[in-house]
């Protein structure tokens, strides 16, 4: 799916999300069936996806943790995927450097980094090393809910 300037700017217009599709028409200057329909579209294509998303930082008995993974595969998009479906993870990326992946990690009292590491990240293999790093304050991260 191509993302042309009329997406991005509906995207923009989403970052209120109870923003309605009349009023993003409105200011857009087009009609809101036009908005609903890329709307829909990019939905489909999973290019955009509608949540609630929350400040990691003011929920009471939450933590953020960084996890950088170093794998004994060359499978990593694969391994990314079987890591994104683990309880409390919020996104997973592929990178460069020392670690192959990197996840951003939602954690809450009962749920820990020990439980993490020891009930989650052990479902997958091909994991050859592990760092945490705990966020103790973070600035313009809103994340879903996954726990």
């Amino acid at each position: 799916m191509k993302i042309d300037k009329l997406n991005l700017s509906i995207i923009r217009h989403l970052h209120d999300g109870r923003k309605s599709f009349k009023k993003i028409a409105e200011e857009l200057g087009i009609t809101e069936n036009t908005v609903r329909s890329r709307v829909n579209k990019m939905a489909e294509e999973e290019v955009l996806s509608i949540t609630g998303v929350v400040d990691a930082d003011k929920l009471p008995d939450h933590q953020t943790v960084l996890v950088g993974i170093k794998l004994n595969t060359a499978n990593l998009v694969a391994k990314a995927k079987e890591f994104v479906n683990l309880k409390g993870v919020v996104s997973v990326r592929v990178v460069t450097g020392r670690y192959d992946l990197f996840l951003v990690v939602l954690l809450k009292k009962g749920f820990g980094l020990l439980e993490f590491l020891s009930k989650e990240l052990d479902k997958v293999d091909s994991v050859q090393s592990v760092e945490t790093f705990v966020v103790y304050k973070g600035w313009g991260h809103k994340v879903p809910y996954v726990l």
